[in-house]
């Protein structure tokens, strides 16, 4: 059963999904799981993959599009700010912690890739959530620093004098995500098969949603090089912990961040690995997303 749900959040309000089991009437109240998704994607894609199946099996579930993002409000559109994702998570907690039927002391979250990252770092000051769960997670900050040839600081310094261009030209500037189709990605020399798998999932009729615009706001990478998910998990994140890590070790980091997290982890409870997944496919392939979420059912279940 699906209830479409707004969100507030101060002056804007935020586009959520929630997932209910069927026949709920007269039960005990629910368990509860809010999903913080991908950096670009939108409640209908890998969100939704996990929140209906863990409905199915009895843990109500709710998905929200990012403030700036999909049906959301905020301007500018297409921020990714990692400090904002963090602060959605507990408005949605907010929310979800009000709905008749749902148990808010038994409420939970799971992020999936950057959205890992995003929960681990919420769950560390948010103790209204009691379990903490990740599928193939990305700590954000960790991801962006590593891409910069020149290093970091570098960076900043060019992002600096960008940002000041904008601000002379009263224009912001987005760039992608990703390549846009699998022959932008071949022109410009990318074939690895993450990158291929990425935009097979994004960009094509497999995992294309019209709110989901592969853009992002320049000036969010200023803020994702200054991020670190991790900042004193070990001393803060005291809630037992889930990992799910793909078997298929690519050019993601996921496999290295994971595991990262699960040794800074002061209540490590499960670390699952599954054999033949990459990192993409954990978002959609039935095979992958099922065995995942039968374990995290049963996670959800003994914690909550």
């Amino acid at each position: 059963m699906l209830q479409h749900v707004t969100i507030p959040r101060g002056p804007i309000e935020l586009a959520a999904d929630l997932h209910l089991p069927d026949n709920t009437g007269g039960a005990a109240p629910l368990r509860a799981v809010v999903l913080s998704t991908p950096g670009s994607s939108v409640k209908e894609q890998v969100g939704a993959n996990y929140a209906s199946r863990l409905a199915a099996r009895g843990i109500a579930a709710l998905v929200f599009d990012p403030a700036h993002q999909g049906q959301s409000g905020g301007e500018p559109r297409d921020l990714e700010d990692p400090y904002r994702r963090g602060e959605d998570i507990s408005y949605a907690i907010d929310a979800l912690s009000t709905i008749p039927g749902i148990n808010p002391q038994r409420i939970g979250v799971l992020g999936v890739c950057a959205g890992g990252g995003y929960a681990v770092h919420t769950a560390r000051t948010d103790h209204r959530i009691k379990a903490v769960g990740t599928v193939v997670p990305v700590n954000l900050g960790t991801a962006f620093r590593s891409f910069q040839l020149d290093g970091p600081a570098a960076a900043l310094e060019a992002m600096a004098d960008a940002r000041l261009e904008e601000t002379r030209a009263g224009e912001l500037t987005r760039v992608n995500w990703l390549p846009d189709t699998l022959e932008d990605a071949a022109a410009a020399g990318l074939t690895d098969i993450d990158t291929i798998q990425a935009i097979t999932f994004y960009r094509t009729e497999r995992g294309r949603n019209e709110y989901s615009t592969n853009r992002r706001l320049s000036r969010s990478d200023s803020l994702l090089l200054g991020y670190d998910a991790y900042h004193l998990v070990d001393q803060l994140m005291t809630q037992p912990l889930q990992v799910v890590l793909a078997g298929r070790i690519g050019d993601t980091g996921s496999d290295e961040s994971g595991m990262q997290l699960w040794k800074l982890a002061p209540h490590p409870v499960d670390l699952m690995v599954i054999e033949g997944a990459g990192h993409y496919e954990m978002y959609d392939e039935p095979e992958y997303v099922d065995a995942a979420v039968d374990r995290l059912a049963g996670f959800y279940s003994d914690n909550l």
